[in-house]
């Protein structure tokens, strides 16, 4: 074994694997591979090998494709096709809905008749078969074949691959760099280490003092012999049957069968044994029973199959049941190739080619936020926590879970100091990122936690829509009260605070204290990293305001990009402060009536933050609204938030104050042209193409992404996002993602989507070409109801000049 390398790999699995050959493709000819047993010793030899290329994320499509193209340009690769099949009317608006989504980001693919499903499959029934896809390049391999054959073609292509070699130990700098990895075999001086250890990951980055929270859950398969006159030829397409929970592909005239059951098993939540390699576990018949008959309801004859086996195997999962790459928060040369189970062989090519490009660049080559392995912070550490959540995402991989429905597991898991205060309102409450929300109130209701809500009402208008609106008119014409305390919170202080920011953000952060700016952290490329506010409380304290889910990338990204500002301290202190919004155009009537200091427009101008009093509390008062209505975010400790919650509830009622939810911010953020950060702007956005030009400051001198900005301005941009109303004020739904047409073709895809109350429009963002930007022009959006009419309008509907913020 090699005492020094420039790259180490840990993990013999097909994610290891990949990332080396990729790596080793790509230049890099110092690297060693590392694994504790034989290659494919963990779940990579138990996965089923089903591949398709179907995705409604575009960078997860990108994968898939690539996948598939690698393993087949490789030999490993049977392509047979598949089915995904719809088997209740609901997954058929489902798959319509998805197909829309597929389209928007360039896949070629339609919904099928029953009969013509039939046709490509004649052994499955057309009972209760209401329509499919067929996708004919996707297909099948062998897990093991592949994992083994990459592993020796890596080998000949130089890397060093040693296997029964186990990590024992890292070591760090003092500032947190990767120094070696320490083996039973020795130790190998590296700076940079992929951690692609699978089930073993956390263990790996617990090494360096990093949480990660994957979780073992176990997966079930079978193998059934053929049925005598019914044996299924070589190339049976791939099935997928989500609403009978089951996947299957051809093996030997028979079946593998493999589902996702509705109450997953979770286990090792404390970390997968070292012991435990390519060992399957003591199968469960009776758990598997109900994916047996779902299989045999689609294709009858399975009941008089013979069963050669059943596989019981954990593969490792995350929260959200999404990958984690890139690098890992808190050290300085780790990057993530984890929590892989439910992208398998179909997202190893494509994300190991992505790492690579990603180590080598330094920058993720498309939109990978969703996936970064920064995004989960601390938030969850509690293993028993992210076991909860990680099981009920997996359920739900199959099962059909409707745009509005709600997590419902390990739930309430944070709360707000003014959650009771909301109960007795009769909240409704909805759950983001470990969060208890109020999405909208029911006045003189018992108070409730929101779930598979959607189910009552399927595709059709939500039951909620008219109180929304009588939120949204409330704060548009009254006032409204917001508790918004799962915002996210970064401290940033010391004297190379302002030196840091001024670096990551696009905007001119050297204001005098007391001023709130509104900016946005840009990676190399200028493309939209994070999208916040930044307060400056006094010369060396400044506080970073950003969405809830948000937090761990962004202070990651402060982490990650800090230079030589020695005297810079981050702290996240959400969990510190609650948050309370007061918008609409008599909230400085409310919040004049319970504080002695100055509020009006000359005293407290718009963009700026003071330090305000409230019956004796201080508390830092900032003069934003993602509404665009007067207000103030009031920020303030949690031990007086109840009393103050109930000052501002009492000064209220003189103006018939409401109190709302998260649901009816997206409608007043739509009608003001708001963005919404990874939807509407994303890391593959700039600034300009996403209306946030206003916010660019070139003169303030060098900051991260400002070369490319500035070239990209110069040269001009191909799209723009702009702001388009269907015509006509009765609701429809918009989801988002949904399709784009002009003239019979599919040119991009919604962004954001909501009905607005006050302009009685349905309002979408999109990106179109800067040739149909102009307010007049006309496409045709695809909605589960039909094609509409969307015309492009002027980018801001309610109050252009933004003269009710500033009043």
């Amino acid at each position: 074994m090699k005492s020094q390398a420039e790259i180490v790999v840990v993990g013999g699995g097909i994610y290891g694997v990949s990332v080396a050959y990729h790596l080793f493709k790509m230049g890099k000819r110092d690297i060693v591979l590392l694994e504790k047993g034989e290659i494919a010793s963990g779940e990579s030899s138990h996965a089923a090998g089903v591949v398709t290329q179907f995705a409604t994320s575009k960078t997860m499509m990108q994968f898939r494709k690539y996948s598939i193209e690698l393993w087949s340009e490789l030999g490993f690769f049977n392509h047979v096709g598949s089915l995904r099949v719809a088997s209740s009317r609901e997954q058929l608006k489902e798959l319509e809905r998805s197909v829309s989504r597929a389209r928007a980001i360039g896949m070629d693919v339609e919904i099928i008749s029953p009969s013509e499903a039939v046709k490509i499959m004649p052994q499955i029934t057309d009972k209760d078969l209401y329509g499919a896809i067929y996708l004919p390049r996707d297909g099948h391999l062998s897990p093991y074949d592949t994992t083994t054959g990459m592993a020796r073609l890596i080998k000949e292509m130089g890397v060093d691959v040693n296997t029964h070699t186990r990590v024992t130990g890292i070591e760090l700098s003092p500032k947190g760099e990767i120094q070696a990895v320490i083996t039973d075999k020795g130790t190998i001086k590296t700076n940079l280490i992929v951690n692609a250890a699978g089930m073993w990951a956390p263990r790996l980055a617990a090494m360096v003092g990093v949480p990660l929270p994957t979780t073992p859950v176990d997966h079930q398969h079978i193998t059934v012999k053929a049925v005598p006159g019914h044996e299924f030829p070589k190339n049976t397409p791939c099935l997928r049957d989500p609403d009978n929970l089951v996947y299957m592909r051809e093996e030997q005239g028979g079946l593998v069968i493999g589902g996702y059951e509705p109450n997953p098993l979770a286990r090792w939540i404390d970390g997968t044994p070292w012991e435990h390699s390519n060992a399957t576990l003591p199968p469960d018949y009776d758990r598997f029973e109900m994916l047996l008959e779902g299989a045999i309801r689609r294709i009858p004859f399975l009941k008089d199959a013979g069963i050669i086996d059943i596989t019981c195997h954990p593969g490792a999962y995350t929260p959200d049941c999404q990958p984690m790459l890139g690098p890992l928060p808190g050290v300085h040369g780790m990057w993530m190739l984890a929590g892989m189970s439910l992208n398998g062989y179909g997202g190893a090519g494509g994300m190991g080619k992505l790492l690579a490009e990603w180590i080598i660049e330094g920058e993720a080559p498309m939109d990978v936020y969703a996936y970064k392995a920064t995004r989960f912070g601390n938030y969850f550490t509690d293993p028993l926590y992210a076991a909860e959540r990680t099981r009920e995402g997996v359920k739900y991989y199959y099962a059909l879970r409707f745009p509005n429905d709600e997590n419902e597991w390990a739930r309430p898991h944070q709360v707000s100091p003014v959650y009771h205060r909301t109960q007795e309102l009769g909240a409704v409450f909805g759950e983001k990122f470990g969060w208890e929300r109020v999405l909208y109130f029911e006045p003189g209701k018992k108070w409730r936690r929101a779930g598979a809500d959607q189910r009552a009402w399927g595709w059709n208008k939500p039951p909620y829509f008219d109180r929304v609106g009588e939120e949204h008119r409330a704060t548009r014409e009254r006032v409204a009260l917001f508790d918004l305390t799962s915002f996210g919170k970064i401290e940033v202080t010391g004297a190379d605070a302002l030196a840091l920011l001024q670096r990551v953000t696009d905007s001119n952060i050297d204001k005098p204290a007391g001023s709130t700016i509104y900016t946005q952290f840009l990676n190399t490329r200028g493309g939209v990293e994070a999208d916040v506010t930044v307060s400056r409380l006094s010369d060396d304290v400044f506080w970073v305001i950003t969405g809830s889910g948000f937090i761990g990338n962004d202070l990651a990204w402060l982490q990650m990009h800090m230079l030589d500002e020695k005297d810079v301290t981050l702290r996240d202190i959400t969990l510190d402060y609650a948050c309370l919004a007061l918008w609409g155009p008599q909230a400085r009537s409310v919040l004049s009536k319970v504080t002695p200091d100055p509020v009006s427009n000359e005293a407290f101008p718009y963009l700026a933050g003071r330090f305000i009093t409230i019956n004796g509390a201080r508390l830092w008062a900032q003069r934003v609204s993602y509404v665009g209505e007067l207000g103030w975010e009031l920020y303030l400790p949690n031990n007086r938030a109840s009393m103050i919650w109930d000052l501002l509830m009492g000064a209220g009622k003189e103006f018939n104050m409401e109190v709302g939810g998260y649901k009816v911010l997206d409608s007043l953020r739509l009608e003001k042209g708001y963005r919404y950060y990874t939807t509407d702007v994303t890391q593959l956005e700039t600034p300009f193409e996403g209306g946030l030009g206003f916010c660019v400051h070139f003169d303030k001198g060098d900051f991260i992404g400002r070369e490319p900005l500035l070239e990209k301005k110069q040269k001009g941009f191909a799209t723009k996002l702009c702001t388009l109303v269907l015509d006509g004020e009765d609701f429809t739904q918009i989801y988002g993602g949904e399709a784009i047409y002009h003239e019979g073709r599919v040119i991009t895809r919604v962004r954001s989507g909501g009905y607005g109350y006050t302009v009685k429009r349905n309002i979408l963002l999109a990106y179109l070409p800067v040739e149909l930007s102009k307010p007049g022009s006309r496409v045709e959006v695809e909605l589960l109801e039909g094609r509409f009419i969307a015309e492009v309008t002027a980018s801001v509907l309610y109050d252009p000049k933004g003269e009710k913020l500033r009043a």
